[in-house]
């Protein structure tokens, strides 16, 4: 999808998420991500400066392998 001369990415097709995005996709309400995101070592979480993005593979392998969050 181009809008303008950027090009838009469908998030599915992401790599990565921003917080936003993320709560979007996995339908997880932004306190929740931040909860689940804050630690500096988070293993899904890709640090860009202080804005975290999250690695979309990694978080849905998690999350499948969650009972609760």
């Amino acid at each position: 999808m181009e809008k303008g001369n950027k090009t838009e990415v469908a998030i599915a097709d992401k790599a990565f998420l921003t917080l936003e995005e993320a709560t979007a996709y996995f339908n997880i309400g932004i306190k929740k991500m931040r909860e689940l995101t804050n630690d500096d070592h988070c293993p899904y979480v890709l640090w860009n400066g202080s804005k975290r993005l999250i690695k979309r593979k990694p978080f849905e392998e998690y999350l499948y392998s969650q009972y609760s969050i």
